[in-house]
């Protein structure tokens, strides 16, 4: 091989290396994440009835040219609690292009009446949405009250076209080892015991967390959150049972929680995790089939994160992971929050950098015709921030 052509084949290869570089990068020269994240929150409105007092943990569904937003509320006081029975799910019905909204609905309360079954009087907690049919929302909740009675998972249908909720409940399950049970803690805890969990026992907590669909089928990350517990989960074709596939808890040490999940070009899954104890740093675990999972370490990409939720979605072939990071601004806990992304699950862009005294805390994103919406939990005066129900655009398409 001669000088020149040695020269030639150098060239070509840093040549290649530089596209190659280039072709990660997802966010033009002088991105500015703060700016553009204070134009997002420029554009918030709130979407609670005015009596709401506390609001928190929200879902988003875009379909039909309208944004459905079910959310934890109470007409009592900020925050929430599995104790307080009077926290109960409402639905916030939004035109997004003109911010009206249009309708709020309350989806369920503690010892509500339906034509089927009378809820059991208790706090009615994380609701989870899913589209069951192109007319129809399918909403899960938990209904519970630590130390009195164990948690049941439940879900409730919501009309489109006639905008009103089913009069009848319809209990989820839960596909173990042992069979199919109801949805209840106690079912959950004797499965992740089979498979090595130490932890405590609770009577409350079980929620399907994050809720996705891949190739056409949903999954959703199962979580009992004060007892440390998680499970990749896939959901029959009854659209009620959640069957298990396997469970992700370690290292016990640091208690893993509020786990969201997502699909690597490769096929392998990978979940960040909330961290419980220790730094209270994200960990991020991985799995080639959804059933062995790695023990979760931390990564680089998320240095100083914070004990809350995270947002693992996928857009356009673009990943987009959100995170609240722990330095506070003016004291107020969870008032900043990252979203980074990334087109390969590998190398990551800041593209977003919330730092608000209200709060950025439990996002929910949802795409709909190229334009990425939001919710979120904001508040103004109280410590914990969960005063109201934020609704906007992330992104719009060019």
């Amino acid at each position: 091989m001669n000088k020149l052509t040695k020269t030639f084949i150098i060239s070509l290869l840093l040549t290649c290396i530089t596209v190659a570089g280039y072709a990660q990068k997802l966010l033009p020269d002088g991105w500015d994440a703060k700016t553009e994240a204070d134009k997002v929150l420029a554009g918030l409105i709130n979407v609670c009835n005015p009596k709401v007092k506390g609001a928190h943990d929200s879902d988003l569904i875009v379909m039909n040219g309208k944004a459905y937003i079910a959310y934890m509320a109470n007409d009592r006081q900020p925050g929430e609690n599995p104790a307080w029975d009077f926290v109960y799910v409402a639905m916030s019905i939004v035109d997004p292009v003109s911010g009206k909204i249009e309708r709020v609905i309350p989806l369920a309360a503690g010892g509500q009446k339906f034509a089927n079954h009378t809820l059991r009087k208790g706090a009615i907690f994380v609701p989870r949405m899913i589209i069951k049919d192109p007319q129809t929302l399918r909403c899960f909740f938990a209904v519970e009250q630590p130390g009195k009675f164990e948690a049941q998972t439940w879900a409730l249908d919501f009309d489109i076209k006639s905008q009103k909720v089913s009069d009848k409940l319809f209990k989820a399950k839960l596909k173990t080892s042992a069979g199919i049970e109801d949805m209840q803690p106690v079912a959950f805890y004797k499965d992740a015991v089979k498979f090595g969990f130490k932890g405590a026992r609770k009577d409350y907590g079980l929620y399907p967390f994050d809720i996705k669909q891949f190739n056409g089928r949903y999954y959703s990350a199962l979580n009992n959150f004060p007892g440390g517990q998680n499970a990749l989960s896939i959901l029959h074709e009854d659209l009620l049972t959640f069957e298990i596939l396997g469970h992700f808890n370690e290292p016990a040490s640091i208690a893993l929680t509020e786990a969201a999940i997502n699909r690597l070009p490769d096929g392998r899954w990978l979940a960040i995790c909330r961290q419980g104890g220790g730094t209270g740093n994200y960990a991020f675990t991985e799995s080639q089939d959804g059933k062995t999972w790695t023990a979760a370490e931390f990564r680089d990409l998320v240095k100083n994160g914070t004990t809350s939720k995270p947002v693992f979605e996928k857009f356009g072939g673009i990943y987009y992971l959100g995170w609240q990071q722990k330095q506070a601004k003016g004291r107020v806990s969870r008032s900043v929050f990252n979203i980074d992304v990334s087109n390969d699950g590998k190398n990551w862009e800041r593209k977003y950098h919330f730092d608000t005294e209200k709060s950025f805390q439990y996002p929910a994103l949802f795409e709909y015709n190229g334009t990425i919406y939001l919710s979120v939990t904001q508040g103004d005066h109280s410590g914990s921030r969960k005063e109201r129900i934020m609704f906007g655009t992330l992104e719009q398409k060019k």
